[in-house]
């Protein structure tokens, strides 16, 4: 069992020390030699109710942009196909808005049985979900449904204040009931403390079970978002937290999200090293960009990894 006395001594033990515990972890549980890749392409993008500071597509962005969908089923299958020729091994449809709408959930239902026929496995990340809902996906062959809790209970209302963490709970562990893995985390660099992150993933740990998998983005900074100046997180408080997280969730993947692009090969490395086994690779993420794909494959190329 781990509580913040606990996971907070972990954090701040020597760092070779926590890298070597995080090290042995995960060769306990994975093939250190593999890295899972997944691609994520945005079906509704912009004009979204929540004011998330941190997000391009919040209320609070001077500039966000309209709301645009992506209706063509094919459209979304062409880009799944290309997906799979790239190497992924999760294609995930993301969607901006509180709540998935009717029309909304039809499309991504017959998406998710088209992306199951690829050998892909199928990802969604829509918002709050009902029971209802969550069983309709389910049905359709969900695989995984994202959706993170940003930070800690503390600080959540610094960050957004039109929904509650406890809503984003309430809708991981019905997920958890019907069977559908999870995959959530949150984002580094939106102001918070150690304290704070450490929180949130004792927040996480509070689940029934152990999240599939653990997302972790490192704040891209957004022009016109009220966190466009936010202090950067230190390096080795980022390899810290991931460290940590290994050490916590030691059979999930722990995948580095957003913020990649500005990394340096170095520190991903160590960030591989801290127990990271799952990026996402392709142009975009949602409304920021991500590595290049050519940059992507020649840094694990280097460092030895195959496609898990």
């Amino acid at each position: 069992m781990f509580d913040f006395v606990k996971a907070n001594e972990l954090f701040n033990k020597p760092l070779l020390e926590l890298l070597y515990r995080a090290q042995t972890v995960h060769r306990q549980n994975f093939d250190i030699t593999k890295m899972q890749l997944c691609t994520l392409l945005s079906i509704q993008t912009g004009g979204c109710p929540e004011d998330c500071a941190y997000c391009a597509q919040s209320k609070r962005n001077k500039n966000r942009p309209p709301m645009e969908r992506i209706t063509d089923l094919d459209e979304i299958i062409k880009s799944a196909r290309e997906a799979k020729e790239m190497g992924a091994s999760r294609f995930c449809l993301g969607a901006s808005g509180r709540k998935p709408g009717a029309e909304l959930l039809d499309l991504v239902c017959k998406a998710i049985i088209e992306i199951k026929k690829l050998g892909l496995k199928a990802c969604c990340c829509m918002g709050t979900l009902n029971e209802d809902e969550v069983v309709r996906l389910k049905s359709s062959g969900l695989d995984y449904y994202n959706h993170n809790i940003d930070t800690s209970p503390e600080y959540y209302k610094n960050i957004i204040t039109t929904r509650t963490i406890e809503e984003r709970m309430k809708t991981l562990a019905l997920c958890q009931r019907h069977g559908i893995k999870i995959c959530t985390g949150g984002i580094l660099g939106i102001g918070e403390s150690n304290k704070d992150r450490i929180n949130m993933l004792l927040k996480l740990k509070s689940l029934d079970k152990d999240p599939e998998l653990i997302t972790i983005n490192k704040l891209v900074k957004i022009p016109g978002t009220p966190l466009e100046d936010a202090p950067e997180i230190e390096a080795f408080d980022l390899v810290r937290f991931l460290a940590l997280a290994r050490i916590m969730f030691p059979q999930s993947y722990l995948k580095l999200s957003a913020g990649r692009e500005t990394m340096s090969d170095e520190l991903q490395a160590l960030c591989f090293f801290a127990g990271v086994n799952s990026i996402f690779v392709g142009k975009k993420l949602l409304t920021v960009n991500n590595s290049r794909y050519t940059d992507d494959l020649a840094l694990l190329k280097k460092l030895g990894f195959s496609k898990d």
